[in-house]
């Protein structure tokens, strides 16, 4: 998968997440579609999803670094070769 895509997903997925944990958003969509009672274990799935995204967010910046390291390295190498 590419770093930016990596990014975007880890970034949305965690705003996602952040948003359904932080407001009663999430109470009032379900309650208002009738599945209010998923709500009682909701929360056993939105933690573990905000910190599978903030992780995957992590990994990709981490990708990213190292990417672009690997690329000052060679830049940096080709030069003094020259």
């Amino acid at each position: 998968m590419k770093d930016a895509t990596l990014l975007k997903t880890g970034i949305a997925g965690s705003l996602i997440a952040v948003i359904c944990c932080a407001t009663p958003l999430l109470v009032v969509l379900l309650g208002a579609i009738g599945l209010s009672a998923w709500l009682g274990w909701i929360d056993y799935v939105l933690m573990p999803a905000l910190a599978f995204f903030v992780a995957l967010t992590g990994y990709g910046l981490w990708r990213r670094q190292r990417a672009a390291d690997c690329c000052a390295t060679e830049t940096q190498t080709n030069k003094e070769n020259s």
